[in-house]
């Protein structure tokens, strides 16, 4: 295929690259004027996708994408497949998808799940929405950036997904860290802790696969000072795309509200910003019961 590709960032490039080395010929731009391994870069954007078979988009928020898509949907060939792997709110994904298929196109919303190391690797996991068509002509390009693609519905279900997904991931992610916490206050081991957790019933993927507590489990951030894998900023984003959902749908989502005023304010107060999700732990660790 001849992909245009928008959106050559931390987790575009990557990808990009990944479809490049497949024997795609695939066409990039990215504002910021970054690039990727065997991707012929363009001038502008609209350059990137003219004449594609597929236009894939990687962005930072639902108002850019929007505003992207208007400017690219005009430029691709009819029949062509309008991919976007951003994370943004249901809304955005439903309106660029609707404008897609107005004009002609083919639309999958394909928010992605496994980070820059995943995007690297070609190990993401896909939740699409769109239609059987669209996800079909999708497919082969999600084999090569991925490991897993589900089609989970009509256009605005993958972003669905995605942030039912995140949120709980967030909540799951502060549990782990106060019982970290709380149990460094009763004097136990932390190996102690995860040797009887991991195979009991509060394991999960936050303590089994990405323990927060250094020395501790597979390798995660929290082996290297916390660098992020998955920053605390881009939880801070997605909490904040499920609470949005849960006000527009009328949903009660008393952890997701709480997941997201705990992580607003690790961001924007106590130096949680360009840190790992999971420095929530040394977060709970400094604080006390009473502490406000």
């Amino acid at each position: 295929m001849r992909i245009g590709f928008v959106g050559l960032g931390n987790m575009g490039a990557p990808m990009a690259a990944n479809l490049a080395a497949a024997g795609h010929d695939v066409v990039g731009f990215d504002v910021a004027g970054t690039t990727a391994e065997g991707v012929t870069v363009a001038s502008n954007a609209t350059e990137a996708v003219s004449g594609a078979d597929a236009v894939i988009t990687m962005l930072p928020n639902g108002a850019i994408l929007r505003s992207v898509a208007d400017e690219l949907i005009p430029a691709m060939a009819p029949g062509a497949v309008f991919i976007d792997c951003s994370t943004v709110d249901v809304e955005s994904a439903r309106a660029v998808a609707d404008h897609a298929v107005t004009a002609g196109l083919l639309a999958v919303d394909a928010p992605v799940s496994g980070g820059i190391g995943g995007a690297a690797a070609g190990t993401l996991t896909f939740m699409a929405g769109g239609s059987d068509d669209g996800f079909a002509k999708a497919a082969p390009l999600f084999d090569i950036m991925g490991q897993k693609a589900v089609h989970c519905g009509a256009s605005g279900a993958g972003q669905a997904a995605k942030i039912c997904n995140n949120m709980i991931l967030g909540v799951t992610m502060i549990g782990t860290c106060e019982a970290f916490a709380l149990a460094d206050k009763l004097g136990l081991d932390r190996q102690k802790m995860f040797d009887v957790v991991s195979t009991s019933s509060g394991y999960s993927w936050t303590m089994n696969a990405y323990c927060p507590a250094p020395g501790v489990g597979p390798s995660s951030p929290a082996d290297n000072d916390y660098t992020p894998g998955f920053a605390a900023e881009l939880m801070l984003k997605d909490l904040g795309l499920s609470q949005q959902a849960a006000e527009a749908a009328d949903a009660d989502t008393p952890m997701g509200q709480l997941a997201h005023m705990l992580y607003q304010t690790f961001v924007e107060n106590e130096g949680g910003l360009g840190q790992d999700f999971s420095a929530m732990l040394p977060r709970f660790e400094k604080r006390g019961r009473s502490s406000d």
